[in-house]
């Protein structure tokens, strides 16, 4: 059996430096160390893997593509740390400590806003701080650390170290502009969708895509309130959760065309304020996902 590789964490924080910095120089800077200090302490990793990091590139040094492996775990590690100290720092100050929650716009808003609201009473001891942003910056924001749970779309592949949890499920349906009748599907849109790389939008197009549809898109907005309102001024058609059409608003509900599911994503193996369970917990008592 192989031994075990005794590689130092202060190593690893080197390796993520770098992959964040435009230069070395601003990567030692940002660590508080010398650039030699950080090239040694990187050729020393070289040499506890046996594996080569970094090419040359004229003066420049640049990650190798075989080097991602190592770094994808050491930012895993890095992030487990980070919460480790989090949740030492809790205990030994005795103190409630805080939670991190970051929520996709329409479980906020529509979905979820008592649950929140309960807990908040509940428990205003506990720091809270709720951040609602587009689902691949809330995965990326837990990736580093800067969440201790986040509600979003399922991606397509689940991060590595990162848990997903079902819980509900969303009909997008077609929402055409007042006055459109119902016509072939070569002959749908043009399109006011949501932005290109997010989640839902290559739900979307793969589902219009499959029922013969050409997604031409001639607007885009994170926000489904907007593209709902574009909608009823003429500019285009939507493909928009039921839940997010404002029934005010002078539009055609279609059809719906494809499903998309809300997950709770956590680390894998990091330590959790016991709120986070409670608040859990809460949230799939809502949707009864057993």
């Amino acid at each position: 059996m192989a031994e075990p590789l005794d590689i130092p964490l202060r190593q690893l924080e080197y390796l993520v430096a770098v992959a964040d910095h435009p230069t070395w120089s601003s990567a030692a800077t940002s660590l508080g160390v010398s650039a030699s200090a950080l090239s040694q302490g990187l050729a020393d990793l070289e040499r506890r893997l046996g594996v080569q990091l970094f090419d040359r590139q004229g003066r420049r040094r640049v990650l190798t593509d075989i080097a991602d492996p190592v770094l994808q775990h050491a930012r895993t590690v890095q992030a487990l740390s980070h919460d480790l100290g989090q949740w030492a720092e809790r205990v030994n100050t005795l103190k409630m400590g805080s939670i991190r929650i970051g929520m996709l716009d329409v479980g906020a808003v529509l979905h979820f806003p008592e649950v929140l609201r309960v807990f908040r009473s509940d428990y205003p001891e506990i720091g809270f701080h709720l951040t609602v942003a587009p689902s691949s910056e809330l995965l990326a924001g837990l990736r580093r650390a800067d969440f201790d749970l986040i509600v979003c779309v399922r991606p397509s592949e689940i991060p590595p170290a990162i848990s997903a949890t079902p819980l509900l499920q969303e009909s997008l349906v077609i929402v055409r502009p007042p006055g459109t009748e119902s016509r072939p599907a070569s002959a749908w849109g043009p399109w006011v969708l949501f932005p290109e790389g997010s989640h839902t939008r290559s739900l979307i197009e793969r589902s219009l895509r499959e029922h013969g549809a050409r997604p031409q898109v001639v607007a885009e907005s994170h926000q489904p309130d907007v593209l709902a309102q574009m909608v009823s001024l003429g500019l285009g058609w939507a493909v928009l959760p039921l839940a997010q059409v404002p029934e005010h608003l002078d539009v055609e509900i279609g059809e719906s065309i494809v499903t998309r599911d809300l997950v709770i994503c956590q680390r894998e193996g990091a330590p959790q304020h016991p709120g986070v369970e409670v608040l859990i917990e809460r949230l799939r008592s809502v949707t009864d996902v057993g």
